[in-house]
């Protein structure tokens, strides 16, 4: 951020000894160290609220987006709604009583099966 190069640094210390003097000189360093130390919680601080505004606005958009393309399709697709579907029991089903289930919809009881003898048929 600041480019402060060995010499120039060395003449900020000789100045501040000759100005504040070698007895005060440790006090004003921890002062100026306090100093930059809130300037820097408070630039970080202002900068995390900052990005938290923008991820904010980010997320709004983007839901704004999602609500605006699902009203499409639910537009261009209107049997796609659940509401709109009839109500299905979508209990599990046992794959021989399906297999022997009449297409029309009513359930009839399935015939017994009784194994044939010759002697039991009436003729």
């Amino acid at each position: 951020m600041f480019d402060i190069a060995p010499s120039e640094f060395l003449l900020i210390a000789i100045v501040a000894i000759v100005v504040i003097g070698p007895k005060d000189l440790p006090l004003a360093l921890r002062t100026a160290g306090r100093w930059i130390a809130r300037v820097r919680r408070v630039s970080n601080h202002f900068r995390s609220g900052i990005e938290t505004m923008i991820r904010e606005a980010e997320m709004e958009e983007m839901e704004r987006k999602w609500r605006e393309q699902n009203a499409a399709i639910m537009a261009a697709n209107p049997a796609a709604d659940p509401a709109a579907l009839p109500h299905q029991d979508h209990a599990p089903v046992d794959p021989l009583i399906a297999a022997h289930a009449p297409t029309d919809g009513v359930m009839r009881p399935l015939a017994p099966t009784v194994p044939e003898t010759p002697g039991d048929h009436p003729v």
